[in-house]
């Protein structure tokens, strides 16, 4: 997309979301507070903005940096709430030296809607992102879910939530073998854990792993003298991790369990009204395969109708094909306890998410920990949903430039919406001035 095709693309979309919203205006979601002055400190240097209109190609991604006035809805922003997310994510940003600066500038900016707002557009480059030369995209949503079940088996209770299983061991993989049919030779160096040594005493066939351009790790176990791709879920649900596994408790349903997996961390509600909390650990590293396409292709379900409801509902009225339809996916991941601090379930980034203020994305594409702002829609008023959140998160299913994934945030009725959630969307991403977007394999 070249300079004058970025500013059409521009204007297209202000007017696309100009009509979105004539019929009411859209409110922040929480009104502004002035909280505590903080002391005064020196401000930490901001650098120059890149001038708008600068392009910049890496892989097959085009970044073109715009100005703040393009940015649909931009002055109605809440962003002091948008700083408070990012503030979680300086946690782990702080300690990279091209974020040092802003994160130092961020901990001392006040935490009201003003002073918010003048951080962002002083020390950040937006930079619109386009994709195989769209700048349109996909954005769902995702939730963190709280299903029934219990510490212990029961009637009620019976489908285990797995942690890394016992004989699950995770390889490096060098890039240079990423697209490669070789056979290597695997040493294993602790209980879940090996290494690609020539001296090692299992073969692995890495045509047999579901491995692609991306892949960094072998996911397998061993057998015999052999190093094999992990159970798939099929193998899983019918029994394969039997006592092979650590169980960290038991759901009720089973399809909400496969939505577990899905949204990557949860909590468990016991029958006491205690909550066990999940967050992610690992997965078996096969690829991840939607069965909402596959019922629809089957007849089972109109395409419109395969949201999460819709699903849950039919597998709940035809249980006879509870093993077919989840067995189309055969990725799987394990779990790990986490401390209930009443804070977010944990991103990629290593922080905790904020509902409606964080967002999965595509980290060879995004930089993890960026802002990010978000125009696409609401799932249920059909309205614009123009937002300023940060990329601290990513997922199997995530994939693509201009493709996020909307954290809704805790329980049944975040659910609801996440459910509902996949429109077209626009994404600029915001880079500390100076720093220039790039895709990252």
């Amino acid at each position: 997309m070249n300079k004058t095709a970025s500013r059409t693309a521009l204007l297209l979309l202000a007017a696309i979301l100009a009509a979105c919203t004539s019929k009411k205006p859209v409110k922040p979601a929480h009104p502004g507070q002035t909280l505590q002055p903080l002391p005064y400190r020196t401000p930490q240097p901001a650098g120059h903005p890149v001038p708008a209109g600068t392009t910049a190609s890496s892989g097959d991604a085009l970044y073109t940096a715009a100005s703040y006035a393009a940015l649909p809805q931009w002055p109605q922003q809440p962003f002091a709430d948008s700083l408070a997310s990012f503030l979680k994510g300086c946690e782990k940003l702080k300690a990279r030296a091209e974020w040092q600066a802003v994160c130092a500038q961020a901990a001392q900016t006040p935490r009201d809607h003003t002073s918010a707002r003048r951080f962002f557009e002083q020390y950040f480059t937006p930079w619109q992102v386009a994709g195989g030369g769209k700048a349109a995209g996909t954005v769902t949503g995702y939730y963190e879910p709280v299903l029934h079940g219990s510490a212990t088996p029961s009637a009620q209770a019976r489908f285990p939530i797995y942690g890394v299983p016992y004989d699950f061991v995770s390889v490096d993989l060098p890039a240079a073998l990423r697209n490669s049919k070789a056979t290597v030779r695997i040493r294993q160096t602790g209980q879940n854990s090996g290494v690609i040594d020539p001296a090692g005493a299992y073969t692995a066939n890495l045509a047999a792993f579901p491995l692609n351009e991306r892949s960094k790790a072998l996911k397998g176990r061993f057998a015999g003298n052999r190093f094999v791709p992990y159970h798939t879920r099929r193998e899983i649900n019918g029994g394969a991790l039997n006592g092979k596994a650590p169980v960290l408790g038991y759901a009720a349903d089973p399809v909400e369990l496969f939505f577990l997996q899905i949204q990557g961390s949860g909590r468990l509600k016991t029958p006491d009204d205690r909550y066990i909390r999940l967050g992610y650990a690992d997965k078996n590293e096969h690829p991840y395969v939607s069965v909402a396409r596959y019922m629809a292709d089957r007849g089972y379900l109109a395409l419109a109708q395969t949201d999460m409801q819709g699903i849950k509902n039919y597998m709940r009225q035809n249980p006879q094909r509870l093993a077919e339809v989840l067995g189309q996916n055969p990725s799987y991941v394990f779990f790990r306890p986490l401390p209930d601090n009443g804070d977010g379930p944990i991103g990629a980034l290593g922080t905790p998410l904020t509902g409606g203020y964080s967002g999965a994305v595509d980290k060879h594409y995004i930089t993890l920990g960026a802002p990010l702002f978000l125009a696409t829609a609401h799932p249920e008023t059909g309205r614009a949903l123009n937002r300023l959140i940060m990329a601290q998160d990513t997922g199997s299913a995530i994939k693509g430039a201009v493709r996020v994934d909307f954290f809704w945030g805790y329980g049944d009725e975040a659910g609801r919406i996440a459910g509902k959630m996949k429109h077209t969307g626009y994404v600029w991403q915001l880079l500390p001035n100076g720093m220039m977007p790039q895709y990252t394999p």
